[in-house]
């Protein structure tokens, strides 16, 4: 009875998408996130220049590879490495998007059709906190957008709900001619968090 109980609690995460994500070949379950977005709002497109904020383990950046096909080109910024396999014309990049090193600014370059954010805080429990340091990391993946972003391009951007949750959106339609407001069903169903689509940034 115990081992049942510990495997239960082991394995407490692997629902069906963490279980197709390892049959898939992605290092993890968000993929289906993007993959949601993709379908209900084509966000990339073949031969589209993708900068992927946060993108470790890797799974944004496997599918916004595929996406684009060889004639695009897919980057990735993340505080951890990215250990899985990408084809060559996806790169991840070690950073921190508060404060990248000149390396990292000129090997990102601009000119991008697309920005995708899945950062999320390493979170407290404490719903405020959280919320706060969520909308601290999409004020920063905004900035990096608004360098970095084609006119016309689209930015994604998962932010966990809180108090700053419409002063954000109201940048977001500041920067944007239109606006989408999303949650995937593959998002956990007690997370907070879901995701503001920029479509043609001005």
């Amino acid at each position: 009875m115990k081992r049942a109980v510990s495997k239960r609690n082991k394995n407490k995460w692997a629902d069906h998408y963490t279980q197709k994500a390892q049959k898939e070949k992605y290092p993890a379950r968000s993929v289906y996130k993007l993959i949601e977005i993709q379908n209900k709002t084509r966000v990339i497109k073949k031969g589209d220049r993708v900068l992927d904020l946060g993108c470790a383990p890797g799974s944004w950046l496997m599918y916004a590879a595929e996406i684009t096909g060889s004639g695009g080109r897919v980057v990735g910024i993340d505080l951890k490495p990215v250990n899985v396999s990408l084809p060559p014309h996806a790169t991840a990049y070690a950073g921190d998007i508060f404060d990248m090193s000149d390396e990292i600014r000129d090997a990102v370059g601009s000119g991008y059709n697309a920005v995708i954010s899945d950062m999320a805080p390493s979170t407290t429990g404490n719903s405020s906190v959280d919320a706060a340091r969520s909308f601290n990391l999409c004020e920063a993946a905004l900035a990096v957008a608004h360098e970095v972003l084609l006119p016309g391009g689209i930015f994604v951007c998962k932010i966990f709900q809180g108090p700053d949750f419409e002063m954000f959106l109201n940048r977001i339609k500041t920067e944007f001619d239109k606006h989408k407001i999303f949650k995937p069903q593959s998002s956990r169903k007690a997370s907070r968090e879901i995701f503001i689509i920029g479509l043609g940034k001005k």
